[in-house]
């Protein structure tokens, strides 16, 4: 995920931070300060929020080592002001394993939430209801089982990107195929999101209206990264790859590479090695070249703005694991190999959502039937 630094590694999981998170500490820091607390109440607080989200680490965890189970690998947890995120490389196959997985995150907070309910449990059985939320927010193992509580209780809404919203999808996979099952399940996610937003606007919480947009996005995003995934599952890169491409060597100067770029449609080139037969270096990018140029030299050889991680694909790869290397690397396109290590063609992410719409109207069409009068 752009934007996020690796803070360690756990169970051989890279565990991240993103910028945002990072802020909102801050952000909580200097508000305790500002509001009059002392430096010792707004290191409370500060403190306060990292116990929280050591919380939500471990909730996530719970989420990786279930899926592992599975041989299903997580690429990494990432640490965001709204929670966790923990990406996970595939889907599970099965509808029961995507319940086990999802409800696991959850489960921990609930064993969380038991071990402190000892310490809490007892005092508040003494306390009188006007006390208690003064209870709740001064004594710190309060605090944390209060929070670990509406961590499951929110992480149970049957909305995504929430647990509850992929559990309700993997409950309806098992009568529906998964793009529909995805497709309703997102449609709840999205409705309950306009309730927040409705609650967010009528009682002035502007919080609610956050989570209510977090949770509308996070519903829309699911659903179309699995109606694309659908659309290229079992497709190989031969289908999609452009076969009519320009090239580039690593020693040829950037003016060669704005005349290859004014000349035609092509905005992104593969670069080749100095000699004839070396594999791709890497992909010279439209937004690269134009960074390079900003310098003032046109002079630079091309190597020097070449990026290097994009890899390369075979053509009897398959599309959507090309396509998801592509949104984890940033890459706008991709150089195909052949066997003998020669370049064959080129996978670019215009050229993949073109194929996208095509496979999409086709398959409208075939619903239709031959019979049917068009829109």
């Amino acid at each position: 995920m752009r934007w996020s630094w690796q803070i360690a590694k756990v169970a051989g999981i890279p565990v991240r931070v993103h910028a945002t998170f990072a802020l909102f500490i801050v952000w909580i820091f200097v508000a305790s300060l500002t509001g009059g607390q002392g430096l010792g109440r707004a290191a409370q607080g500060a403190g306060t929020i990292l116990a929280i989200f050591a919380c939500v680490v471990l909730h996530e965890f719970g989420h990786a080592l279930t899926a592992r189970r599975y041989g299903v690998k997580t690429r990494d947890i990432t640490l965001l002001p709204i929670g966790g995120v923990a990406r996970l490389e595939r889907i599970p196959e099965k509808p029961s394993q995507e319940i086990a997985i999802a409800l696991a995150g959850p489960a921990v907070n609930v064993v969380i939430a038991l071990a402190l309910a000892p310490l809490v449990l007892p005092a508040l059985a003494v306390l009188t209801p006007a006390s208690a939320p003064g209870f709740l927010l001064t004594y710190f193992p309060a605090r944390l089982f209060f929070v670990n509580v509406m961590l499951v209780a929110f992480n149970l809404i049957p909305a995504f990107p929430m647990d509850g919203g992929r559990v309700l999808r993997a409950a309806l996979a098992s009568r529906l195929d998964y793009v529909r099952a995805t497709q309703i399940a997102a449609g709840v996610g999205q409705g309950i999101a306009l309730l927040f937003g409705l609650g967010g606007l009528l009682g002035g919480e502007p919080m609610l209206l956050f989570i209510a947009l977090f949770v509308f996005i996070g519903a829309t995003q699911e659903a179309a990264a699995v109606q694309m995934r659908s659309v290229f599952t079992g497709v190989p890169v031969s289908r999609a790859m452009i076969r009519d491409f320009r090239t580039l060597r690593a020693e040829e100067p950037l003016s060669r590479a704005v005349d290859l770029l004014l000349e035609g449609h092509q905005q992104d080139f593969p670069v080749l090695g100095p000699k004839s037969g070396d594999p791709p270096l890497g992909i010279l990018t439209r937004s690269d070249l134009l960074k390079a140029l900003a310098e003032g030299r046109t002079d630079r050889p091309v190597g020097e703005a070449t990026r290097r991680n994009c890899g390369t694909a075979h053509p009897r790869d398959l599309l959507e694991d090309v396509f998801r290397g592509m949104n984890e690397s940033g890459c706008p396109a991709v150089p195909v190999v052949g066997d003998d290590g020669a370049i064959v063609g080129m996978v670019t992410l215009e050229n993949v959502g073109e194929l996208a719409m095509v496979r999409a109207a086709l398959d409208r069409g075939r619903s239709r039937g031959p019979g049917a009068t068009p829109r």
